[in-house]
């Protein structure tokens, strides 16, 4: 029984796991790997004829596989693509110098160029074919020996341009960004989601104690543990919801509210930042005790200020629009993100594009607080 049960556990590996990408998604990706692949075997013909082209045709159809289906991968990078082309163009030049033009130069060809694009992080596997297609290529008679790097080091540029152009004008942005070091504060703090739990130097280790290849970028990995963190978390907080922890008593003010009446309102209601609506009541703007304070400490050096000749200013001139806002329903754990790492003390809840209530820092502590006393009974 324990040998049958091994068996069917080694045979169910053999299964794919499923897809977690739309149909929309592989439409796409598919349509810019057509695109890619025919601009850049169409230029490879035009340049050097369609008898060089078909040649690395092969290995150009994987590359647009991966520049155009998993563009977010460490594999599919500008650098990883021209690097990689390079190491194998070189490689199978110096092979067929020294070598011969043979299976054996081939396979070496391909060992090599492996060798060379792991210390210089280009990993992209269908340089191993144009490693080997490179050692079997002719050029033309009276064309230079390195007139086949030179086909497919134009090919590579051509597909890398289709990649760029078309990933980033299908809302795909390629290259992958890398993320910004700097918070909201300007501090070298880490994000204040980042400063308990699994971190990034965490996520350095558990790679380096893999120690085998992984096609996926730390920065990938570590939105995807977030992302699992958040579900989670979502889960075991159940259903809180902004109108559950909102504070309905609005004190509010108007863009014609004079600086002074607003540094007032916040001031003696202990508040932090202050919404603004308009002759209709909708929300157009907020105006934080940050902002109020830097105005009047301006006039304080403003000698038309001192003097009374210059008009007052109002809350208009000063409020942030558009304004960041959830809605009535949004859960508990999409709020604590807006109001730690993005640095908001105030944000208005929306219900049927009506403000109806105010969440601010110290509701979201007092929700999360009595979460953890529900979990402790």
């Amino acid at each position: 029984m324990k040998s049958t049960a091994q068996f069917s556990s080694w045979l169910s590996a053999f299964l794919p796991d499923s897809l977690h990408t739309r149909p929309r998604e592989w439409s796409r990706a598919a349509l810019g790997a057509a695109i890619g692949f025919l601009f850049s075997t169409w230029v490879c013909s035009q340049l050097f004829g369609l008898h060089m082209a078909v040649h690395f045709s092969g290995p150009l159809a994987a590359s647009a596989v991966l520049l155009f289906a998993v563009s977010s991968g460490a594999l599919a990078q500008p650098w990883a693509i021209l690097g990689s082309y390079l190491c194998a163009c070189v490689v199978a030049l110096t092979i067929t110098h020294f070598i011969d033009h043979s299976l054996v130069g081939a396979a070496l060809a391909l060992g090599l160029s492996l060798l060379v694009m792991c210390p210089l992080r280009c990993l992209h596997p269908p340089a191993g074919a144009i490693a080997f297609c490179m050692v079997f290529a002719t050029p033309a008679p009276g064309e230079p020996f390195w007139q086949p790097a030179l086909a497919v080091m134009t090919a590579g540029v051509g597909l890398l341009a289709c990649a760029l152009l078309y990933n980033n004008l299908t809302r795909v942005p390629y290259p992958r960004p890398h993320p910004g070091t700097s918070t909201v504060h300007r501090t070298r703090d880490p994000l204040p989601s980042e400063r308990a739990g699994i971190n990034a130097d965490d996520l350095d280790h558990a790679l380096d104690e893999l120690g085998s290849f992984v096609d996926v970028t730390r920065e990938d990995l570590e939105l995807i543990v977030r992302s699992t963190e958040k579900h989670a978390l979502r889960r075991s907080m159940g259903d809180i919801r902004a109108g559950q922890m909102m504070s309905r008593d609005l004190i509010h003010a108007t863009p014609h509210t004079r600086v002074a009446e607003g540094l007032y309102l916040l001031t003696h209601h202990q508040l932090k930042a202050l919404p603004i609506l308009d002759e209709h009541r909708q929300l157009v703007g907020i105006v934080s005790l940050v902002d109020l304070v830097g105005a009047i400490r301006a006039n304080s050096f403003n000698l038309r200020a001192i003097l009374g000749l210059q008009k007052q200013q109002v809350l208009g001139e000063l409020m942030t629009s558009p304004v960041q806002t959830v809605d009535v329903d949004a859960h508990v754990v999409d709020l604590i993100a807006l109001l730690s790492d993005d640095g908001l003390h105030c944000l208005p809840v929306l219900d049927s594009g009506a403000l109806v209530g105010v969440i601010t820092q110290t509701d979201l502590v007092a929700a999360l607080h009595r979460d953890l006393l529900r979990h402790l009974d």
